[in-house]
């Protein structure tokens, strides 16, 4: 039988801020369109003033005493204070956590490959939890995984911050990395030192034909 589906019955979020009419108390502070102190006026006189400018009456601090209120455009602020919040969302970096696992004895060619992921999550400015798994008579000696964490660390050149210090939980003991502020530098400079390592196929080649063209000459 199918589950019924939940509807969500509570009313929609409405503007709560008090403007105009709403306000209700017998006097407020006043600020002025330009940010001038208008001081404590009563309530329909800085309603009269609010008409009078085009403009509206709108409570900015209600938990204060008397209220402290401000005449604008009400319609024109809330819009605007509507794309800052949109730039803020658009321009606020998500962070993800992503996790990679090891063993105590892991393979220098697997710790190598394991490394190269967590760069490259770093790279893209997520934060990675590295676990260790212990097995058996692994458990015996924690202090192992102490030493691969902090090995890792160190092999990534700066481009991590430890977030969390190593914990051990049961048969697992991990540690949070997040990217550090010179995440982008150091990893562009890998990159360079990498190239300068690598050989070119051709270059490698010339001694090679180059030898066999001595040979058929001897």
């Amino acid at each position: 039988m199918p589950v019924p589906r939940r509807f969500d019955r509570r009313p929609p979020e409405r503007d709560t801020t008090r403007i105009n009419e709403r306000i209700r108390v017998p006097q407020v502070r006043l600020i002025g369109a330009d940010g001038e102190q208008l001081g404590i006026v009563d309530t329909q006189e800085a309603l009269r003033q609010a008409q009078a400018a085009d403009l509206d009456l709108v409570e900015v601090a209600p938990n204060s005493k008397p209220p402290v209120t401000r005449l604008l455009d009400y319609s024109k602020y809330k819009y605007e204070q509507e794309q800052k919040q949109k730039q803020a969302r658009k321009h606020q970096q998500q962070t993800n956590i992503r996790e990679i696992k090891l063993r105590p004895k892991i393979a220098e060619n697997d710790y190598n490959t394991k490394k190269g992921h967590v760069e490259r999550f770093l790279r893209h400015h997520d934060k990675v939890k590295i676990t260790i798994m212990f097995r058996g008579r692994e458990q015996a000696h924690p202090e192992r995984g102490r030493a691969l964490l902090q090995k890792l660390y160190e092999d990534l050149g700066g481009m991590a911050t430890i977030e969390s210090q190593p914990l051990q939980e049961g048969r697992n003991m991990s540690m949070l990395l997040a990217p550090s502020k010179e995440v982008d530098r150091v990893g562009a400079a890998k990159d360079d030192a990498a190239k300068e390592d690598a050989v070119p196929e051709s270059a490698a080649a010339e001694p090679q034909q180059s030898a066999a063209a001595d040979a058929k000459s001897a």
